[in-house]
């Protein structure tokens, strides 16, 4: 496990900066609990400070997981958010979108969602903007991109898409044959 380098740092905090703006700052700088980024492979963790020290007894291949799963790293240098993130990204979102009953088992399917299926959405989001999915009674459900802004969405028809999927909790069973046990 390593620390980030400059170009990685940059490539997490411009994804992470798409769904929760400012409030990368918070999650660095927790006077409580203070934590940091680390690679493991080709994965990035978000690390208790305190924990990542007592990590450094353990070997590069012995050590599966540590902290939470924020996303991963492509072959072509991309970074991808992963669903485990979910939980830390809630409590700092800038903008939110609320699924309607009807529409969650079609979001957990892996499918955009309709303009009929929005419940409600944060005033004045833009378009190509990353939102968090959230049911009516508030549990995170995935994220994704707004396809339209807020405006487009009151004269839109019914069948429109407005938010791109991009990732649930539904990926958890879905890719489970897939995915390694240290991603979740």
């Amino acid at each position: 496990m390593r620390p980030l380098t400059e170009e990685e740092t940059k490539l997490i905090f411009e994804k992470l900066a798409k769904f929760i703006g400012r409030g990368i700052k918070d999650l660095i700088d927790r006077p409580d609990d203070p934590h940091c980024f680390r690679l493991q492979k080709d994965r990035v963790y978000y690390v208790r400070e305190d924990l990542m020290r007592h990590a450094t007894a353990v070997s590069r291949d012995s050590l599966a997981s540590l902290g939470t799963c924020l996303g991963k790293f492509t072959h072509h240098g991309n970074f991808h958010l992963h669903i485990s993130c979910l939980d830390i990204l809630v409590p700092h979102a800038r903008y939110k979108v609320w699924v309607r009953p009807s529409s969650e088992m079609s979001f957990l399917y892996g499918n955009h969602i309709l303009k009929a299926g929005l419940g409600r959405m944060t005033e004045h989001t833009p378009q190509n903007q990353g939102v968090l999915v959230l049911s009516m009674r508030d549990v995170p459900l995935g994220f994704g991109m707004t396809a339209r802004s807020t405006l487009d969405c009151r004269k839109s028809a019914p069948e429109d898409i407005v938010v791109l999927h991009q990732a649930d909790i539904g990926m958890y069973l879905r890719d489970e044959d897939h995915t390694p046990a240290s991603a979740l």
